[in-house]
Parts: C-alpha cells; sequence; structure tokens
C-alpha cells in the first residue's frame, strides 16, 4: 500500500510521490525560542517525528529541516522585561527545547538554521519579490502585496476581504491586508543591515528563505501546527511562489493538544512542561511520548492526568511482555513489522489503528509465552519493537535504558525480592499457606506486584497510585 496523506492546500488524502525518486524532503516549523517548551509544542514533533521514521524505514533518504526562529517581537519583550540580552533569552530556551526533544527520543533534524544566520538569504528573496512587483518598500520597511497574488487563501481557504493579518498596519503599507517582510530598526533593538536600511526579518520571511536554502526552490513536505495555517504559512506560500519557487508539494498539520477544551498555549495559562507533567503524573518520559503520539496527528489530544495515566498504563503492558520475552530467550532482534502495521501507517499516519495492532500481537504474545512456545514469543516480540521503533517507544532500545544508577537498584531489589519469593514458594510447597500469604501481602505494601506464571512467580513495581 502506498503512503497517503492528508494534504491542507488540496483537502484531499494524496499518494506521497516524492520529487526526487528514494529521497523524502520535509521541512518542519520550529519553536519561537520565547520560553519553556510545553507539551503542546512537542506533540508537533512526536508527530512528524513518526513521518520522518517511517519514511527513513521504507527507504527513503530523508533530508528534514526544522528551523528556530530566534529573533522575534515576543523574544524581544520577554527579555526586555526580564533584563537580559534577546541573544542570551534566545540561546538559552533554544536549548530548554533540544532538551524535550531529546528526553522524548525524537531524531535531531539533517540541520536546524536559525534565522539570524539567513538575513542574507532573506535579503535576495525580497530583492527577487520587488523585481516582480509583488513586494515594496516603505520607510525602511518592506511588505508583500497580498492583492498581486491572486491565489492568496487557497491553503487556509480566507477570503481576501476576511484577511486580518494579526499586525499593526505598519507605516506606510497600501493595504492593511499586506504583511511585513523586513522592519525597520527601532532604537534599542537588534538589526542588520539591508538595501532598505537597517532593521529585521518579518516572521514568515525566514521559513521560506531557509526551506529554499536547505530544500531548493521546491520540496516533498512541509509540516507544522494547525494554529500556523493562518497567517504564518498562507504567507510562506504567498511570497515563495510569487518568487517563482513551487515551494511544498504537501502540506500536513497537525492538531493541537487541549486541557478543558482549550488549546494550550502560553498566553492562555495552561501550559504544561516536559518536566512539570512527569513529576505531577508520576510517569516516564517514554510513556508521555507514547501518550503524545497515540492519537491521529489531525486529531485534538485533550490532556488529563487521567488519559496520560492510562496510556502509560497501556504501554507498560506492550514493555512487560518484550522484557518477559527478553528474560526467557535472551536478546530479541528488531524485527519487521505485520501487515497491519504498514497499512494503518500507511493511512495518512493512522497510529491508533497501529496501536490496535500492537495491542493484539500483545496479546497473542502472552498467550503465546505462557503456553512455554518461546520461538513464537520470541518473533511476536521481534515484531513489536520494530512496530515500537517506528513510533519512537521500543523500551529497549538504549535511549530508553535506565541510568546506572537505577539498573544498580534494580538488581539489588532483584536479590531480596528473588531470596522473598523462594520462601514463598518453599512456604506453598509445604503447604503453609499463611506464611506464603504473609511475604505476598508484605511485597504488595512495598509496592512489589507478584505474578504467578508457569516457569514461577516474577515480579514487578505496581503501578504507582494517582
Amino acid at each position: 500500500m502506498t503512503l497517503r496523506l492528508f494534504d491542507t492546500e488540496t483537502r484531499t488524502l494524496r499518494d506521497f510521490t516524492p520529487l526526487v525518486p528514494g529521497h523524502a524532503s520535509v521541512y518542519l516549523c520550529g519553536a519561537t525560542v520565547q520560553g519553556e517548551p510545553h507539551i503542546g509544542h512537542l506533540r508537533s514533533n512526536v508527530a512528524f517525528d513518526v513521518l520522518r521514521r517511517w519514511l527513513t524505514a521504507n527507504g527513503f533518504d530523508v533530508a528534514f529541516i526544522r528551523n528556530v526562529t530566534d529573533i522575534d517581537d515576543k523574544i524581544l519583550t520577554k527579555a526586555a522585561e526580564a533584563g537580559r540580552p534577546w541573544w542570551e533569552w534566545a540561546a538559552t530556551y533554544e536549548r530548554a527545547f533540544d532538551s524535550a526533544y531529546a528526553a522524548l527520543n525524537v531524531l535531531p533534524p539533517s540541520a536546524e538554521p536559525r534565522a539570524t544566520g539567513h538575513i542574507t538569504q532573506m535579503v535576495e528573496l525580497m530583492q527577487r519579490l520587488i523585481a516582480r512587483g509583488h513586494a515594496y518598500d516603505s520607510e525602511g520597511n518592506v511588505y508583500f502585496d497580498v492583492l498581486s497574488f491572486p491565489e492568496y487563501g487557497r491553503l487556509s481557504g480566507h477570503k481576501l476581504d476576511d484577511v486580518h493579518q494579526g499586525e499593526s498596519a505598519g507605516t506606510g503599507k497600501r493595504d492593511p491586508r499586506d504583511f511585513t517582510l523586513w522592519k525597520a530598526a527601532k532604537p534599542g533593538e537588534p538589526s542588520w543591515p539591508s538595501p532598505w536600511g537597517p532593521g529585521r526579518p518579518g516572521w514568515h520571511l525566514e521559513c521560506s528563505a531557509m526551506a529554499e536554502y536547505y530544500l531548493g526552490g521546491e520540496f516533498d513536505i512541509h509540516c507544522g501546527g494547525m494554529d500556523l495555517v493562518f497567517p504564518h504559512h498562507e504567507n510562506e506560500i504567498a511570497q515563495s511562489r510569487a518568487a517563482g519557487d513551487g515551494f511544498a508539494r504537501y502540506w500536513l498539520h497537525n492538531h493541537w493538544v487541549t486541557m478543558g477544551g482549550e488549546k494550550m498555549s502560553k498566553s492562555l495559562g495552561n501550559t504544561l512542561t516536559v518536566a512539570k507533567v512527569l513529576e505531577r503524573v508520576g510517569v516516564r518520559a517514554v510513556e508521555l511520548r507514547y501518550y503524545l503520539g497515540s492519537a491521529q496527528y489531525r486529531s485534538v489530544l485533550e490532556y488529563s492526568d487521567q488519559a496520560l495515566a492510562e496510556a502509560a498504563a497501556g504501554y507498560r503492558r506492550i514493555e512487560a511482555l518484550i522484557q518477559r520475552v527478553a528474560e526467557r530467550t535472551g536478546e530479541v532482534p528488531v524485527g519487521t513489522w505485520t501487515a497491519g502495521f504498514a497499512d494503518a501507517l500507511n493511512d495518512d499516519l493512522a497510529v491508533p489503528k497501529a496501536l490496535a495492532e500492537i495491542h493484539r500481537l500483545v496479546h497473542d504474545g502472552n498467550k503465546t509465552l505462557d503456553s512455554g512456545d518461546l520461538g513464537a514469543a520470541r518473533e511476536i516480540a521481534s515484531q513489536l519493537r520494530a512496530m515500537l521503533d517506528i513510533l519512537g517507544v521500543d523500551p529497549l532500545d538504549p535511549h530508553w535504558a535506565a541510568p546506572a544508577d537505577d539498573t544498580a537498584a534494580v538488581a539489588a531489589l532483584d536479590v531480596l525480592i528473588g531470596a522473598e519469593l523462594r520462601r514463598r514458594q518453599e512456604a506453598r510447597a509445604a503447604k503453609d499457606w499463611a506464611t506464603a500469604d504473609a511475604v505476598r501481602d508484605r511485597l504488595e505494601e512495598a509496592g512489589v506486584q507478584v505474578t504467578d506464571t508457569p516457569d514461577g512467580p516474577e515480579w514487578s513495581l505496581a503501578e504507582k497510585e494517582r
């Protein structure tokens, strides 16, 4: 089955046919590094990390570009309020985003360009637009002439009469619907030289210039959150195609993470950072990633502590089977995914269907393992590893390995609990049920869950009360 993706621009499911056979070029709108990343930001990265992994697993050579907006009105405002240099503020939160991506096993991009490193490319793009009659300068500012581009509104569905750019009218705008490409320098703000005088780039201009520089005038896929459809992505299309570039051939947009029906955003004060979620709910980073990637990327993900806890419990059931198989058979290699899993991901990255296939295999794997067919159980575990690797949550991936201190602690627990379990087994053999039950009750009070299997008792840390 061919990979089919929902293209926002045509509002249809389209077969993915790359511009260059065997190569996939992808641009993801990255962070505006104004503050700590929250899980709403990270959902986009998790969703399109799955896309990237699936393309790579199917033999594509993937060029994946994710930009950093390190100059912006919000960055300047927040840095000034804190009494910090704007560049230090941006660098601090760029590192915070990188740490959050790494914590959730989001693969690093092929390149991660910063806006401030590509002023030359932006100036060249504006010169092309002015030469073609699609942009004009006024008192040191440069604006895009929206009426000069008849296709404006195609991506978002906006009619020209309803367009509001969400920016001030500016100095010398011919039409309030025109948007800013270059902002004339203001006292106390950073600026760069240009043919129109010192200034700094507008937000929309940055991505067009960087996408063209790294992926060419035409490339395969442009990704981002649905809140970027208008005005950001609409304006990217306008300025890039008006300059003569084909630009993105497919547009993919993920939906929001919401809380209480409201989009998670800093302005609403309803954001949760990765660290806060892990502490608040008592889950691991791998379980948070599993949760963020569990819904189809175009669906709303309504956050609640209970929903996260339930997803974490579901992940642990998958993990427990793979670990049981590994303990009994030795190394479990990464195998190949099932046809059902491939059909699910090829259907516009339908992760819920893929997870249903995974949980079906877990059920079969537990029955197979309990029956004593270790070879078949190992094969199922290998398939599970392959599928979980695509989703970025393979429990045997070294990325998720416990720190050395945790490993030593688990080893010490295993010795102590193993002695208790042997004592319980001896009591049961002697029909000393009181002692056997007392051992089990004491372990449960300590948070240790005991499961009796055909190969003897096994233990795990019981799920934390929430």
